[in-house]
C-alpha cells in the first residue's frame, strides 16, 4: 500500500462534508482559507466544551471545565454590569499562571471585550505605557503587579486585585467581587468571527512594544490547524491516535502572556479536553514530578526549557513514560537537541514549529522523524496559510534561494492597534513581512536561517534592541549605545552591549539604573566599556556586527 502524501492527507480531511473542510473565501478583498465548520467565536469554543472533566490545575486547586465556565460567566457578569466593559472594550490581564488568568480570559473575550494579555514581568514604567496604549478600562493583576502599579502617578483603569496578600492594595480582591453571586449565565453578547478578541505586545527593532489585535477567527483558526495537523500525520501513517485509559494532560511550564503558552497550550485544550496542569514558576525536577503524578502526555516550551526537562529526565527516577511528545516554540533549537530529546524519553517524540505573535503562534510545523531527519527545519506550511520568501524588492524566489519569508492566511492578524506607520511597513495585501530570513527545500520544509528585524530571542522572549538602547542613552554619562544578541548554551541567546560614556560608569548602578526602566530579562547580561566612539558604517550607522563579533571573542577568552 503506497504512503499518502501530506498533501492527499489534507486534501482528504478538508474535503466537503468532511469535519476540517476548508472554503476559500474573500476577507477585505484577499482569498483567505477558513474552516466551514469552525466555531464562531472563543465564547461559543468555550459554551460547546463544557464538562465535568478536570480542566485546570494548580497546586491543590483543581477546576473542571464547567467550574472554570462558570467563574467566568461570574467574573464576566461584573465585568459587564459594575464596571461598563462593552464589546470592543480592553481588559488588561497580568499575572502569574493563576486559574484567574483564565478566567479573566474566558469572560472577556465572552463578552467581546479584547483581553490584552500584557507581560507580568514588565516594570512599573512599562506596565503605565502599556496601560496608556491599549486604554484598558479593567485590569486583573496579582501582587506582585499590584506593588508596580502602586508606583504609577494618575493611575486611571480599574484594578480587580487577585489573591493579594495582606489589605493594603488597590482595587477590589477578585472573590469578594464575585461573592454576591451564584450561578449565574454569561452575558448574552453577540460575538463574531470579524470581533476582535486579543491584544499580545510583542516587541520590534524601535520604541515600545506594539499590541498585535486578533479577532475570533484569527484565533480559532490557528486552533483547528494544530488539530489538522495532527490527524494529518496519523492518516499519513496509518494509524488511529493512542487511546489513553486517562484524561489526556498538557503542562503549562510558559506564561499564558505569549501565544504559545495561551493557544498551543491552553486554548488548544477545549475541544481536546485535556487537563492544563500550570506551574507557579520554572523548575524541572519539579516539571518532572508533575508529568509523573499528572500522567502529562505533552509538553511545549521554549529550548531552553526543554533542555532542561531532558537533563532531569536522566537524573531522576521519575516515571515520564505518559509523555507522548515534547514540543518547542519561541525560540530555535539546537539540532543535537532533537536527538536529546528523542533519547531521552522513551515514548516522547520531538516536535517544533514557527509562528509569531502576528500569526496566533501558528506557521509551520514539524515532529517526529520528520523532525529528526530535518532537525534544523521548523517544518511545512499550516494548511490555511501561505507562504512565500522574497528578495529586497518583494519577488518570489524559486526553492533553496534565501530571502525574507512572508506568511498570509486566517490566522494571521490584520494590525497592530493603533499604529499605522507600522501597519504600512508590515502589511501589504494580506501578506506580511516576517522580517525572518528562510529558505524552501525540495520537499517544502521551511529553514529559517537569520533575521532582518534587530531582535534577541532570549529564551523565547523577543527583545526590541532599539528599546533597550534608549533606556541606556537615558543615562547621562552613556552618549553611544549599541545592543545585540550572542549566543548562549541554554536560552539561545542573550542581551548584550556595548557603550561609549563620559567618564567611568559603575556596572551595578547602571543595572540599577536599567532596572527602573526596563524588564529585568531585558537588562544586559554583558555590557562591555568602549573609551572611544563606537565604529560605524559607511552610511553612519554603528557597526553592530563587529561590536557582535568583539564580545563574542571577549567571553571566549
Amino acid at each position: 500500500m503506497t504512503q499518502l502524501t501530506r498533501k492527499d492527507a489534507l486534501a482528504q480531511l478538508t474535503a466537503k462534508g468532511m469535519d476540517y473542510e476548508i472554503s476559500e473565501q474573500l476577507i477585505d478583498d484577499v482569498p483567505i482559507r477558513t474552516f466551514v465548520n469552525a466555531p464562531r467565536s472563543l465564547r461559543q469554543l468555550f459554551t460547546d466544551t463544557r464538562s465535568d472533566e478536570t480542566f485546570f490545575v494548580y497546586e491543590d486547586e483543581r477546576y473542571t471545565f464547567n467550574e472554570m465556565y462558570q467563574l467566568a460567566a461570574k467574573l464576566a457578569t461584573q465585568l459587564k454590569e459594575k464596571y461598563g466593559v462593552v464589546k470592543g472594550d480592553r481588559v488588561a490581564i497580568s499575572m502569574r499562571n493563576y486559574p484567574e488568568w483564565v478566567a479573566a480570559f474566558m469572560a472577556s473575550t465572552s463578552i467581546g471585550a479584547i483581553a490584552v494579555a500584557m507581560n507580568a514581568w514588565w516594570e512599573s514604567d512599562e506596565i503605565a505605557q502599556g496601560l496608556e496604549d491599549c486604554g484598558a478600562k479593567v485590569m486583573l493583576a496579582d501582587q506582585e503587579r499590584l506593588d508596580r502599579l502602586a508606583q504609577i502617578e494618575g493611575l486611571t483603569t480599574e484594578v480587580i486585585a487577585v489573591r493579594p496578600q495582606g489589605t493594603d492594595y488597590l482595587g477590589i480582591e477578585f472573590n469578594e467581587l464575585l461573592s454576591n453571586l451564584t450561578n449565574v449565565e454569561m452575558p448574552d453578547v453577540d460575538v463574531g468571527p470579524e470581533d476582535p478578541a486579543t491584544m499580545f505586545y510583542t516587541s520590534g527593532s524601535t520604541g515600545f512594544p506594539k499590541g498585535a489585535l486578533a479577532n475570533q477567527r484569527n484565533i480559532i483558526s490557528a486552533l483547528l490547524s494544530w488539530e489538522l495537523d495532527a490527524q494529518s500525520a496519523l492518516l499519513i501513517a496509518g494509524i488511529e491516535a493512542p487511546q489513553l485509559d486517562y484524561q489526556p494532560a498538557t503542562l503549562l511550564a510558559v506564561p499564558l502572556f505569549h501565544a504559545t503558552g495561551s493557544h498551543a497550550v491552553y486554548l488548544a485544550s477545549y475541544r481536546a479536553q485535556r487537563k492544563v496542569v500550570a506551574m507557579y514558576k520554572w523548575d524541572p525536577h519539579a516539571a518532572a514530578a508533575l508529568i509523573e503524578a499528572e500522567q502529562i502526555a505533552s509538553f511545549i516550551a521554549p529550548a531552553a526549557m526543554t533542555g532542561d526537562l531532558v537533563q532531569a529526565a536522566a537524573s531522576s527516577d521519575r516515571d515520564l513514560s505518559t509523555l507522548l511528545s515534547v514540543g518547542g516554540g519561541g525560540a530555535p533549537r539546537a539540532p543535537e537537541q532533537v536527538k536529546d530529546i528523542d533519547d531521552a524519553f522513551a515514548t516522547a517524540q520531538p516536535g517544533t514549529g514557527w509562528g509569531m505573535t502576528e500569526t496566533n503562534a501558528i506557521g509551520t510545523g514539524i515532529a517526529g522523524q520528520d523532525y529528526l531527519d530535518r532537525p534544523a527545519s521548523s517544518g511545512r506550511a499550516s494548511a490555511v496559510l501561505d507562504l512565500k520568501v522574497v528578495d529586497d524588492e518583494g519577488r518570489e524566489l524559486p526553492q533553496g534561494e534565501r530571502g525574507e519569508l512572508m506568511i498570509r492566511g486566517a490566522s494571521v492578524i490584520s494590525g497592530y492597534w493603533r499604529r499605522p506607520e507600522a501597519n504600512a511597513e508590515t502589511f501589504n495585501q494580506g501578506w506580511m513581512k516576517t522580517g525572518d530570513v528562510a529558505y524552501f527545500d525540495e520537499e517544502g520544509f521551511v529553514f529559517i536561517v537569520d533575521r532582518i528585524k534587530d531582535l534577541i530571542i532570549r529564551g523565547g522572549e523577543n527583545i526590541g534592541c532599539g528599546e533597550v538602547e534608549a533606556a541606556l542613552l537615558e543615562h547621562p554619562a552613556v552618549l553611544e549605545a549599541s545592543v545585540y544578541a550572542i549566543p548562549d548554551e541554554r536560552l539561545g541567546e542573550e542581551v548584550a552591549t556595548t557603550i561609549y560614556c563620559d567618564g567611568s560608569i559603575d556596572e551595578a548602578q547602571l543595572r540599577e539604573f536599567l532596572a527602573e526602566r526596563l524588564a529585568k530579562f531585558k537588562i544586559p547580561r554583558y555590557i562591555q566599556f568602549s573609551d572611544e566612539h563606537l565604529p560605524r558604517i559607511a552610511s553612519g550607522k554603528i557597526f553592530k556586527r563587529q561590536l557582535r563579533d568583539d564580545a563574542i571573542a571577549a567571553q571566549a577568552n
